[in-house]
């Protein structure tokens, strides 16, 4: 009990020197936040039939099929789950989905280069707007189109990279999933490979978490090279590594109670149940909690507990 304790108040220590940023906002300011948990192991006897992923889902902007202009906004792929924009201007620019009472801002580049971002709030009526920087911090619409959205599944969001988590084929963070999942037999197993590997070779980034600006962007194969980062970054390249054998996650912002820190965490959904780790059980066919920041600081599933102490604010 000491332990876990002394685990807590660690953490929350972490996360008060690099957790903090403005609420409502898609884009964070600042993000957060070693022991590995001492033993762990797979979730089921390893048959000898490795884990098969899944073929690689990719996304992309398709510049053919996008309106021509100052501002091309691809939406060839919105049943795969994604959104692509380009524009260009003088001024600095931001892209908005909207559907429903939900809004989400993205900034994004002024000079044309494309960006890629899921539509996380599923089926439905949706509206994208770009909008151009006026005067000091007031933007005007400078573009907008409506388009109507029925996703394959409701995974498809969840299993593609985009500019918050992005990755292709080539990355080193696609080879490592598919290295560790070789000594796989399910689903649950990578999980649990993807857990270890993260929690054992990537360390909470003090400094940078002091100093990390406005507008950052996370690179998971820079996060494994470096072995250091902050809350994004973990959140990042679980979802990266994950997403790309297959395993629908998610890469959510919010804030943990009791002090209201901003934190990135993620959210995997399996078909099976089981243990991940010795400290770390989940359940099938739902959406399971994963906070490899914490744990890779020292605490087990005790510290995200039934979740009631997470408020998910945007998914990723």
């Amino acid at each position: 009990m000491k332990y876990k304790a002394f685990c807590a108040a660690f953490l929350v220590l972490c996360l008060l020197t690099g957790c903090v940023a403005q609420a409502g906002e898609a884009t964070p300011k600042t993000t957060p936040d070693s022991e590995l948990p001492e033993s762990t192991t797979p979730t089921a006897a390893f048959t000898g039939k490795p884990y098969q992923a899944p073929e690689l889902l990719t996304s992309a902007f398709h510049g053919k099929k996008a309106a021509e202009g100052e501002v091309e906004l691809d939406v060839s792929a919105v049943s795969e789950g994604y959104v692509a924009v380009s524009a260009a201007s003088g001024s600095r620019l931001k892209f908005q989905v909207l559907k429903d009472d939900q809004t989400y801002t993205y900034d994004i580049s002024s000079k044309g280069e494309p960006s890629v971002f899921p539509l996380q709030c599923g089926d439905g009526s949706y509206t994208f707007r770009v909008m151009e920087n006026v005067v000091e911090t007031k933007y005007a619409q400078m573009y907008t189109q409506d388009a109507q959205v029925k996703l394959k599944d409701e995974f498809q969001p969840f299993l593609r990279p985009s500019d918050y988590v992005p990755y292709d084929k080539d990355s080193k963070c696609v080879k490592k999933a598919a290295e560790l999942a070789k000594s796989c037999g399910t689903a649950l197993d990578v999980v649990g490979a993807v857990y270890d590997y993260i929690c054992d070779a990537v360390t909470y980034d003090r400094q940078k978490a002091q100093s990390v600006k406005s507008g950052y962007m996370p690179d998971p194969d820079e996060t494994m090279s470096s072995g250091k980062g902050i809350c994004f970054d973990y959140a990042a390249l679980a979802a990266a590594m994950l997403r790309s054998q297959g395993i629908p996650t998610r890469m959510i912002f919010g804030y943990v109670s009791p002090d209201d820190l901003y934190h990135a965490w993620n959210m995997f959904y399996t078909e099976e149940s089981g243990w991940v780790t010795v400290d770390y059980k989940v359940s099938k066919d739902h959406w399971n909690r994963l906070d490899l920041t914490f744990s890779a600081n020292g605490a087990d599933d005790s510290f995200i507990g039934d979740g009631g102490n997470y408020a998910d604010v945007y998914i990723y």
